[in-house]
């Protein structure tokens, strides 16, 4: 999580025009408010070796932990990584590739 934090808080310093998003992580919930393109919530739950992913943009989805392929996230209905969705969905967001961490 705090990889994905760091690089989310990079996005949001470098962005011109993002005066009013925020990045905040606090108990284990991890918000990216991106102002009129709507807020992402992130959330562990270590019990279930899963995170938990509301999205703007997809909906909610609950991510499974692989040791297979390095250790990535994964959702179980259509194999995406949330790494994969985070790229992409903030790509169509800012008009640009990011590269983000996770």
């Amino acid at each position: 999580m705090y990889r994905l934090l760091e690089s989310l808080e990079k996005i949001v310093d470098s962005e011109e025009g993002a005066n009013d998003w925020e990045v905040d992580y606090s108990s284990g919930v991890l918000t990216l408010k991106m102002g009129k393109h709507g807020t992402y919530v992130i959330n562990k739950q270590p019990p279930n070796m899963q995170i938990w992913l509301s999205s703007p943009t997809s909906g909610p989805k609950r991510y499974d932990y692989s040791t297979q392929d390095s250790g990535v996230w994964f959702y179980a209905r259509d194999g995406q990584t949330m790494h994969d969705l985070l790229q992409e969905e903030l790509k169509c967001i800012l008009q640009h590739n990011v590269e983000i961490g996770i």
